[in-house]
């Protein structure tokens, strides 16, 4: 008998959540005006690398790696003007979609959600 490896990836719902998390949240992201200008280029390539970062996020496989490297997160987003606002309005955005896919009051979904908090704390790097 397979032991499944437990991570918030699997936790939350493995690949299937994610995918409908990112298809919850990037039409929010477009569509905020604060938001709008940081996202450039085909929202379909960035949810394709979502779908592929946050399992890894989260302790699942790590096919972000394997295809565009190590993550670091801060500085593949310092080009970009992130302001404390912005920052809560993308967590905003991302708590609308854990609410639309239904792990926002989970145990999973609060744990994920909080490492989201500190990520988008990380990421400022300009002020409002």
């Amino acid at each position: 008998m397979e032991r499944k490896h437990h991570t918030l990836f699997t936790e939350i719902g493995g690949q299937e959540t994610i995918d409908k998390l990112v298809d919850a949240f990037y039409p929010r992201v477009y569509a905020d005006p604060e938001l709008r200008p940081l996202f450039e280029g085909d929202m379909e390539e960035i949810k394709r690398k979502q779908c592929m970062f946050l399992p890894q996020f989260l302790g699942g496989p790590a096919r972000y790696s394997e295809e565009f490297g190590p993550p670091a997160m801060r500085e593949r987003h310092l080009p970009f003007e992130i302001t404390p606002k912005r920052a809560r309005c993308w967590l905003k955005c991302m708590e609308e979609a854990f609410k639309e896919v239904g792990i926002h009051d989970t145990p999973a979904g609060k744990a994920f959600y909080y490492r989201l908090e500190q990520v988008a704390e990380i990421m400022v790097n300009s002020s409002d």
